[in-house]
C-alpha cells in the first residue's frame, strides 16, 4: 500500500462513494435508508446471495422478484412444494442450490423459529450456507464486521495491493487484506460498497481507474499493472460428454417427463428420459427408450456447458397413442407443462422439436 493513504482511511473513502453511487438492487436497503434505521431482511439477503452464486445480477433480478412475490418470507418458502420451487428455479443453473434452499428454509423454521440467526457460526451450520454466504448475511443483514470475498472483492484487493500471486492460491492473502480493511463502523454497507466497486468501476477489463475512489492508494494503478490483475492459474480444458434424450408427445399433446433423482446433476428437476452422459471418446450411449415407439432422431444436437464439462445430446422424438404406457416417467398434459419449468439443457432439447 502506498504510504500517503493509511489503511484506516480507505473504508471511509469508499463509504462516502457508496452513499452516492450505490446500485439500486431489489434485495438491498439503500445506504441513506439504512442510516435512517431501516434494517435489511435477512431472508431477502440470504435468498439473493444464494441466487447470485455463479449467476449475474442482471439474471437474478427477475428470479428474485418472482420468488419473493410467491414466497415472501422464509416460512412461506419452507412450506412450499419441492416441485414448485424447482420449477421457479429452472434456468438459474447449479440446481443443488435450489435443493439446499429448501433444506435451509426448513431448518431456519424448525431450529430457529423462522428467523435467521444473527450469529456467524450458527449460519454456517445451516444447509447450503458456506463461509462466503455466512459472511455476507452476517455483514449485510446484521451489520457485523465479517469480510466478504467474492470475485469482485478478490479483484479489488489484488489491484489495491498489487498482488501477483495467481488465483486460487492467492485467496488466503486476499482474504487477509479484506479482513484488515473491514471496518467496525457500517460493515454491512462497506461489504456492499466494495462489491459495487468491483462490479462497476474496478471491472475485469478496462477498469475505470480515473473515477475510482481508491485510485490514489491503489498500488496496481501506480505500477501500471491493474489490467493484469488478478492473475489466474490456467484452467484445464473441459472434457466433453455425450448422450441421448427421448421426447415423446402423446396424441392429446401431453409430454413424457421424469423427475431426476435428488442427488446428482440437475437433481430434483423435471427432465426428459434418456441415457447416461459418458465421455465423448466412448460410443454415444442411447440408453433404453422409455416406451416402444417409432423413434426418429431430430436434426442437430443439444450443446450445453456445465461447470466441469461440455455436453452434447442427440434428441430422439416420437408421437404416441393415448393408451401408451411408459416404462418410466409420466405424461404431463399441455395445460400443466411449461417449457420454462425445465432446466436450460432440457429446454434446449424441447426447442429442437419445434
Amino acid at each position: 500500500m502506498r504510504e500517503k493513504t493509511s489503511v484506516s482511511k480507505l473504508p471511509p473513502i469508499l463509504l462516502e462513494w457508496y452513499d452516492t453511487h450505490a446500485r439500486a438492487l431489489p434485495w438491498r436497503v439503500p445506504p441513506h435508508d439504512r442510516m435512517a434505521g431501516v434494517t435489511p431482511d435477512p431472508y431477502r439477503i440470504w435468498l439473493s446471495e444464494v441466487m447470485l452464486q455463479q449467476t449475474t445480477v442482471a439474471t437474478v433480478k427477475d428470479y428474485f422478484t418472482r420468488f419473493t412475490a410467491r414466497w415472501p418470507d422464509v416460512a412461506a418458502l419452507a412450506a412450499a412444494e419441492d416441485a414448485d420451487v424447482m420449477a421457479e428455479w429452472a434456468g438459474l443453473g447449479y440446481y443443488a442450490r435450489a435443493r439446499n434452499l429448501l433444506k435451509c428454509a426448513r431448518a431456519v423454521v424448525a431450529e430457529h423459529g423462522g428467523s435467521f440467526p444473527a450469529d456467524h457460526d450458527a449460519l454456517l451450520r445451516l444447509p447450503g450456507i458456506g463461509p462466503y454466504t455466512a459472511a455476507a448475511i452476517s455483514s449485510i443483514a446484521f451489520d457485523l464486521p465479517h469480510a466478504v470475498l467474492d470475485g469482485n472483492v478478490e479483484r479489488v484487493m489484488a489491484r489495491v495491493y498489487d498482488i501477483h500471486t495467481p488465483l486460487p492460491a492467492a485467496k488466503p492473502e486476499l482474504m487477509a487484506r479484506a479482513v484488515a480493511l473491514t471496518p467496525q463502523d457500517r460493515p454491512g454497507d462497506y461489504a456492499q460498497a466494495v462489491m459495487d466497486l468491483g462490479a462497476t468501476i474496478c471491472t475485469p477489463k478496462s477498469p475505470a481507474c480515473g473515477i475510482c475512489p481508491w485510485r490514489d492508494p491503489c498500488a496496481a494503478r501506480a505500477e501500471g499493472t491493474a489490467a493484469l490483475l488478478p492473475k489466474k492459474t490456467p484452467k484445464k480444458p473441459k472434457p466433453v460428454r455425450h448422450g441421448t434424450v427421448y421426447l415423446a408427445q402423446r396424441e392429446d399433446g401431453a409430454w413424457l417427463l421424469e423427475t431426476r433423482p435428488d442427488k446428482g446433476l440437475l437433481g430434483g428437476m423435471l427432465g426428459w428420459p434418456g441415457s447416461d452422459w459418458v465421455d465423448a471418446s466412448e460410443p454415444r450411449p442411447e440408453g433404453t427408450p422409455p416406451l416402444a415407439a417409432d423413434w426418429q432422431p431430430l436434426p442437430g444436437e443439444v450443446r450445453h456447458t456445465f461447470t466441469h464439462f461440455h455436453l452434447m445430446l442427440t434428441v430422439q422424438h416420437a408421437r404416441v397413442g393415448h393408451d401408451t404406457a411408459p416404462r418410466n416417467g409420466e405424461f404431463i398434459g399441455q395445460n400443466q407443462f411449461s417449457p420454462s419449468d425445465l432446466p436450460t439443457v432440457m429446454r434446449k432439447a424441447f426447442d429442437l422439436t419445434r
